[in-house]
């Protein structure tokens, strides 16, 4: 904390002053949320000239924690808040973020985001889907998969190949897309667990206003790195805090808003492996001294990774950027959920199969085992998060590649089927 920053103490009894002031749970929410960006307390540490305070993480977050004590709503949840607004404050040109961070704040926009392709799998930077320059607007075309939100939101953080004679990685720009145009079709996809959280986005002649790259053009990919940090960095869905909320207009419409993002996370605690539920599991079963070990071994790397979390969490509060803790994070998730999945597996037997209400636990069992595989894949496969790791933390060298020099056009991809 510089020298120039106030102390816990006066940042909570500002907060407090502030609250006791103008909180009063009867206004539409987008009312409150506007007063609360205005006023800084939204996000505290976002730039003073843009909505906030210039704090660190640390007192950021005291001031935070003021304000859920005291019982007011905060800030929206979401890719708005947590992947597009940390990416055009460090990326964004003046005007994108005069434009977009304090409707970000208020909740008035929605986002979502257009990264992966069906025909690239992990190789994000293979993008194929296209944007070219037609007077003061760009054009777009392609395909994104994967897309949470797609269906409600307002724009997109796109990336798009702008450049088909560079270097893969050097030939992407990143846009942001209004989503309510003719050229863009959303269609959800429809999972084997039952549920349909993503969708698939069609690009057809879909346009851009020329202003709203983020970042320079061909020159995406930085962008691109700092929205997925973000995004690793999260290690779980973040959902809202509502205790302490109470019973009037804007608390209700918060509550509304908080239950509609939950209801698209719902499977999200299936897809962890659920850990939490092993020592009911193996006492209502009878667990064998192994299956018992499986438990045990599980519930312990679960704790450890907790305490990992934990230590990124303090890295970001000491006002480090994202690194590839969040990546190790991840990895040590994807490793639990397998685990976790296996001993549900072990001692469910082959009622694990069944799913309904009369089936054991409801079902749940059965939901954990299609819903796992896909915590390896999602926000980056554990193969990209190794070598995350091994590059960024451990300095090992690079990965050889074969294509990162050569013109992207004579790149062998899926997509082009060469």
């Amino acid at each position: 904390m510089s020298g120039t920053e106030p102390s816990q103490q006066e940042v909570r009894a500002e907060v407090r002053a502030w609250l006791e002031e103008h909180w009063k749970d009867d206004r539409p929410l987008i009312e409150w949320r506007t007063l609360l960006a205005d006023s800084g307390w939204a996000a505290p540490q976002w730039p003073t000239q843009w909505f906030g305070r210039g704090y660190s993480a640390e007192l950021a977050q005291v001031a935070s924690d003021e304000r859920q004590c005291f019982g007011a709503v905060g800030p929206p949840i979401g890719s708005a808040m947590s992947l597009a607004a940390p990416t055009l404050l460090e990326h964004g040109s003046s005007p994108l973020k005069a434009r977009f961070l304090r409707r970000i704040l208020n909740g008035e926009d929605r986002w979502c985001q257009l990264f992966s392709e069906p025909g690239n799998g992990s190789d994000l930077a293979g993008l194929t889907t296209r944007a070219e320059q037609d007077g003061d607007e760009w054009v777009v075309n392609g395909q994104k998969v994967w897309t949470t939100g797609a269906r409600s939101a307002d724009y997109a953080m796109l990336l798009a190949r702008t450049d088909w004679d560079a270097p893969k990685h050097r030939g992407i720009s990143y846009f942001v897309l209004p989503m309510h145009q003719p050229g863009v079709e959303v269609r959800p996809l429809r999972q084997m667990n039952g549920h349909a959280s993503f969708n698939e986005v069609f690009l057809t002649d879909a346009r851009v206003p020329l202003d709203h790259s983020v970042g320079a053009v061909n020159a995406g990919w930085a962008a691109a790195l700092t929205t997925l940090a973000h995004e690793r960095g999260l290690g779980a869905i973040r959902l809202v805090a509502t205790d302490g909320w109470r019973d009037g207009r804007t608390s209700a419409e918060a509550m509304a808003e908080a239950d509609e993002h939950a209801r698209t996370y719902a499977w999200y605690p299936q897809r962890a492996g659920r850990a939490d539920l092993l020592p009911e599991l193996a006492r209502a079963t009878g667990a064998t001294a192994a299956q018992r070990q499986l438990v045990a071994e599980t519930i312990a790397r679960s704790r450890v990774a907790a305490w990992n979390v934990e230590r990124s969490r303090a890295a970001r509060a000491a006002g480090r950027p994202p690194g590839p803790e969040g990546s190790v994070a991840k990895l040590a998730g994807s490793d639990i959920a397998r685990r976790a999945a296996h001993a549900h597996g072990s001692m469910a037997g082959a009622q694990a199969l069944l799913t309904g209400p009369t089936s054991l636990r409801g079902g749940i069992v059965a939901e954990i085992l299609v819903s796992v595989p896909a915590g390896s894949i999602a926000g980056g496969t554990d193969e990209i998060q190794h070598n995350i790791v091994g590059e960024r933390a451990l300095g090992l060298p690079k990965e050889p590649s074969t294509d990162a020099q050569i013109p992207f056009r004579e790149v062998r991809t899926n997509a082009s089927g060469r």
